[in-house]
């Protein structure tokens, strides 16, 4: 191969990493916005809750959201300096926890389910071709051509099919207005969790949240 041409199939197997490895794994598939925030202020300061059962990872997308929203430009703290490792909070808790944080609304994200994906490609299978016996020239010969056919032919129809299974978490994240007590903002979102780990999928999944706030000119 040319060295011009294999510098730029370089660049394109580069660049085609790069894509890769920007994309992220959540997207949303559901969005909404209560009409009233359409004339309501900016929020600037949000009590941040993972419902996760493992705490780790819920410290982990709390810790992570706090960073987001504060690069936003949002005051945001995590429920887990306030609420400890309670499984389930009484409203007198989550009130308290609210007025320590100083926060105007409530950031709360979970689960509502896992699916798996399979998609099956077929494979390829096909009658014999020409071959010894069947060849347009002699089967046999100089050129051996009928017994390269064959081969040929034979590989070919031998195509394997191919099976991709993709894990999905599906999620759902609300904005409580405190003073209301209302969701004035939601959405619901799908991580292919097979493309990374825990802590990527966070990530990925941070960054949509709070780009899709911003979008809707929340924050």
């Amino acid at each position: 191969m040319p060295a011009r041409a294999f510098g730029r199939l370089a660049v394109f197997a580069a660049a085609l990493i790069a894509v890769g490895c920007a994309t992220n794994p959540t997207s949303i598939n559901a969005q909404w916005a209560s009409p009233s925030i359409a004339s309501a202020a900016r929020v600037q300061d949000v009590l941040v809750i993972a419902a996760l059962r493992d705490t780790t990872q819920r410290r982990m997308l709390e810790d992570r959201m706090v960073e987001a929203l504060g690069a936003a430009g949002v005051k945001a703290a995590p429920s887990h300096r306030f609420l400890g490792e309670a499984a389930q909070v009484s409203e007198e808790q989550l009130q308290q926890a609210v007025t320590a944080a100083g926060a105007s609304h409530v950031l709360i994200s979970s689960i509502s389910g896992m699916t798996t994906d399979v998609r099956v490609t077929p494979g390829m299978v096909t009658g014999p071709g020409w071959g010894p016996g069947w060849s347009r020239g002699p089967a046999m010969g100089p050129s051996w051509g009928g017994m390269t056919r064959y081969y040929n032919s034979a590989w070919a129809r031998s195509t394997p099919p191919e099976v991709r299974t993709t894990q999905n978490t599906h999620g759902d994240t609300r904005l409580f207005d405190v003073a209301s007590s209302e969701v004035v903002w939601s959405v619901a979102t799908t991580t292919v969790t097979n493309r990374g780990n825990v802590p990527t999928l966070i990530d990925g999944f941070v960054r949509r949240i709070v780009d899709t706030l911003k979008k809707d000119s929340l924050i």
